[in-house]
């Protein structure tokens, strides 16, 4: 997967499925501000910008 493959605005899941991760590790991610994301209501949105900040740095 290349990083024009990867939605400019990924919902929750398709963050978790692109970490291959738990619904409590990427909480914990975002928590913890390890990986950026905002929230729509009370949906999290995440940025392809910083998922792809997130992975170079880990």
């Amino acid at each position: 997967m290349t990083t024009y493959d990867i939605p400019v605005i990924m919902t929750f899941s398709e963050c978790q499925k692109i970490l291959r991760v738990g619904k409590n590790t990427l909480l914990d991610l975002l928590h913890s501000g390890k990986l950026e994301g905002f929230r729509i209501g009370n949906r999290w949105r995440i940025t392809r910008d910083s998922l792809v900040e997130y992975v170079n740095h880990v």
